[in-house]
């Protein structure tokens, strides 16, 4: 129950309070169709993500899929997108935060959550698992009650901006994708959770079930108020959903604030795990699988806390979202890719092989059409990773050939 609450309290963080008002100028009054390509597509990556679960659990996601399953540098490439994506995803839900708790200091206070969530995960992950899940029902039923409250009030009188194409309804899905992709954050818990090979796919199909019956009603709920004219604008789309009333914008407040905290403390611990397992490796430097007492990753995800704090200073909210989901679905590409290569060698895969295909195709096509700045700094900071890398194995290389 608590790897389902992780997974659930992870995909409802800050996107499902931010990423409608982006969405909706890329795709108009096609949004309810983006958010079905983006939950499909999440499905096919969690079909693929769990089926090498199964086969693989231990720590380190499609990374360690890549490295099994993959020849040459692609554990690594998927490693990489992992890390960036999900470090830019900790800067957008602490600047979500920020946002909603005090307008105006959004980065002093998006930097205090981040700094809170590391101290949160060095207690252990079983003490994230309890705060993830109580949050994950908290919001789901807000949200819920969010969405009948809407259906009571008028509908917008003007309920779409003009028409948008193809690239603009996948550059929307790319965005939604970004409230989807908490449920990576189960792979890395591989060997945190008891039979693994069972658990880690029930929780994600139980956790994405729910999640996209949840995305795919509030999607509804937002193109008929307040529309997708005035939801492009919105800075708290929700809110503009919600009856008028103090009471409901402090209600929906206090829910962004909570799912998106919940989501971060999670997902700082995957993106810990990651790192760790990289650096087991000889991926990464070695210090960053350094363990605490607890057994939790403390050096690594400080790390990423602390490259979190820098975007959030540098860059923007929707910046932050775009560089996120690029990086992600490259990940992503990866693990289906991984899926492929199990199955052609003979292991026992639910995923069949045209889907996995499907996969690597649509992350690729979705990644291709965000903004070109986001695709730019992503392969920038993946390439600086690449250079780390190579420092790593020529310093190895030299202490092996001295002793």
């Amino acid at each position: 129950m608590s790897a389902t609450g992780i997974g659930v309290g992870s995909m409802l963080g800050a996107g499902v309070f931010v990423v409608w008002g982006p969405a909706a100028n890329a795709a108009g009054a096609w949004l309810p169709l983006a958010v079905l390509i983006a939950a499909g597509i999440a499905a096919i990556n969690a079909l693929s993500t769990a089926s090498l679960a199964s086969l693989h659990p231990v720590a380190g996601g499609a990374y360690t899929y890549g490295v099994r399953e993959l020849r040459g540098p692609w554990g690594f490439i998927a490693g990489a997108g992992f890390v960036t994506g999900k470090t830019a995803s900790l800067a957008a839900m602490g600047l979500a935060i920020g946002s909603y708790a005090w307008k105006g200091h959004a980065q002093w206070v998006a930097t205090a959550v981040l700094l809170a969530a590391w101290v949160l995960n060095a207690m252990g992950v079983n003490r994230t698992a309890h705060v993830t899940t109580l949050l994950a029902v908290v919001v789901t039923m807000g949200l819920v009650a969010i969405a009948g409250a809407s259906f009571t009030a008028p509908a917008a009188s003007s309920v779409s901006v003009p028409d948008a194409g193809v690239v603009g309804v996948m550059q929307a899905a790319a965005l939604v994708f970004f409230a989807f992709a908490g449920y990576a954050r189960l792979a890395t818990l591989g060997e945190d959770v008891r039979d693994p090979g069972a658990i880690i796919p029930r929780a994600i199909a139980w956790a994405i079930g729910i999640v996209v019956a949840l995305y795919v009603a509030i999607a509804v709920v937002v193109v008929r108020r307040p529309g997708t004219l005035a939801l492009a604008d919105a800075e708290a789309p929700l809110v503009e959903a919600a009856p008028a009333g103090e009471l409901w914008a402090h209600a929906i407040a206090l829910l962004a604030i909570g799912a998106a905290g919940g989501a971060l403390v999670a997902l700082l611990a995957g993106v810990g795990r990651t790192a760790m397992a990289m650096a087991r490796a000889g991926e990464l430097p070695r210090v960053l699988a350094h363990q605490n007492r607890r057994d939790v990753p403390v050096i690594a995800e400080a790390v990423a806390a602390s490259a979190a704090m820098v975007l959030v200073w540098w860059g923007s909210l929707g910046f932050a979202l775009a560089m996120s989901s690029a990086a992600v679905l490259v990940y992503y590409a990866v693990a289906n890719a991984a899926a492929i290569a199990a199955r052609r060698r003979g292991a026992h895969m639910r995923m069949p092989l045209v889907l996995s295909g499907l996969g690597v195709a649509a992350c690729i096509a979705l990644a291709a059409s965000l903004e070109p700045r986001a695709l730019v700094t992503a392969a920038v900071v993946m390439a600086v990773s690449a250079l780390v890398r190579s420092a790593v194995h020529s310093r190895g290389g030299r202490q092996q050939g001295g002793s």
